[in-house]
């Protein structure tokens, strides 16, 4: 006999859905942009949106309140945000770029110039936690292929990233720690 499908996730799976995943490293300007985020959500977010969900209740039949019934989801999406934050901040490790002492190799933070053999494009990226990548800046995650082939690298090497769109050449130009 199987089970019938529940559109509610069990309190089970909404944990395991806000578990944070990913490197547990941050650099000091992600943390407090994510700190931010806690506080925005707490202090701004929550009570527009509380005030909004009272104000539709006292308007009498809630099963067909558009307002009401959107206000309780938007109150849902809120609290499962903040779960998440709260519960990432406490695991992550903030880490200083600056304070790296083997300069020479790429580790978290390191910006990274890099030269792709195949086209002789050169881009240069930061090597960030997943929680503050921004390819349109050039930060990228350090879990990401091209991340993940980078570490421990150095200047001069060449690494080979296995992307989902095929293999690409990369020759390592600067390393720097800023």
């Amino acid at each position: 006999m199987s089970k019938p499908l529940d559109p509610k996730p069990s309190a089970e799976e909404e944990e395991e859905e806000d578990a944070p995943r990913g490197t547990p490293y941050i650099t000091r300007r992600g943390a407090e942009k994510l700190r931010g985020e806690l506080r925005h959500l707490l202090t701004v977010e929550r009570p527009k949106v509380t005030a909004e969900v009272s104000f539709a209740a006292s308007l009498g039949d809630r099963s067909e309140n558009a307002e009401y019934i959107y206000g309780k989801k938007r109150l849902r999406e809120i609290d499962r945000r903040l779960r998440f934050l709260h519960k990432r901040l406490e695991h992550l490790t903030v880490v200083d770029p600056a304070e790296q002492i083997d300069l020479g190799k790429v580790y978290f933070g390191a910006t990274v110039t890099l030269l792709n053999e195949d086209d002789g494009v050169t881009v240069t990226y930061q090597l960030v936690g997943p929680d503050e990548t921004e390819l349109k800046v050039g930060r990228i995650s350090v879990d990401s292929p091209v991340g993940r082939a980078l570490m421990g690298k150095s200047a001069g090497d060449l690494v080979t990233v296995r992307r989902p769109k095929g293999e690409v050449d990369l020759s390592i130009l600067t390393i720097k720690y800023v």
